[in-house]
């Protein structure tokens, strides 16, 4: 929780509570459905909720914006960043349903009005979103075949529409297979801890 608090200094009451509950309560729900590596567990704060607010660095979501997380699995980016702007509406996606019944049940025990868990193949989703998030689900060119159409051109945040891409290594290959212009951001510019070294958060606009 510290470490939340070391980047993000000006939380509300309500966020600050919210981000401390969601150890207990996702030590509850990995209990019963292992979303999250035993071993990766006692670095959540790091390599899983300080990690999904890396996107937060990059673009800030306005109220209203509609934001689709694409193989969410247990919830990240898109928990931590529903807690960070509680007036964005976020859609977790994933079609592995245990995953959905995790996020479910985090995001109750978190009181997240604005977080939809849904529980379905991204490609037959019929609705429009202003930006996209995951966290290293498949190669690029692959999702960006899935997401593309789902991005309604516009602005409801500091950058453009479009995708916000949580991944690390070298992409200069894969990102190229996708035809499109990338910016990257070295997440280690934001985050002093060695887990982010390698880490990027890759976007394009619409």
């Amino acid at each position: 929780m510290e470490l939340i608090l070391k980047y993000f200094p000006d939380l509300s009451e309500a966020q600050h509570r919210q981000f401390a509950a969601m150890r207990e309560l996702y030590a509850e729900w990995n209990a019963k459905i292992n979303v999250v590596s035993r071993k990766d567990f006692d670095q959540l704060y790091l390599r899983h909720v300080l990690h999904s607010l890396a996107i937060a660095k990059v673009c800030a979501f306005a109220p209203g914006a509609r934001v689709l997380d694409v193989g969410c699995g247990g919830g990240f980016p898109s928990v931590p960043l529903a807690v960070l702007f509680p007036q964005a509406q976020f859609t977790a996606a994933d079609s592995i349903r245990k995953k959905i019944t995790v996020v479910e049940g985090v995001a109750a025990g978190l009181g997240l009005d604005n977080l939809t868990p849904r529980c379905v193949r991204v490609e037959t989703l019929a609705e429009q979103f202003d930006y996209v998030v995951s966290r290293a689900v498949t190669a690029m060119p692959q999702f960006v075949d899935w997401v593309w159409g789902k991005i309604e051109k516009g602005q409801h945040g500091t950058l453009p529409n479009g995708i916000l891409y949580l991944k690390g290594g070298d992409l200069a290959e894969e990102l190229a297979l996708t035809r499109r212009h990338w910016t990257l951001y070295d997440v280690s510019r934001f985050f002093d801890e060695e887990f982010f070294e390698t880490k990027k958060v890759v976007y394009t606009a619409k």
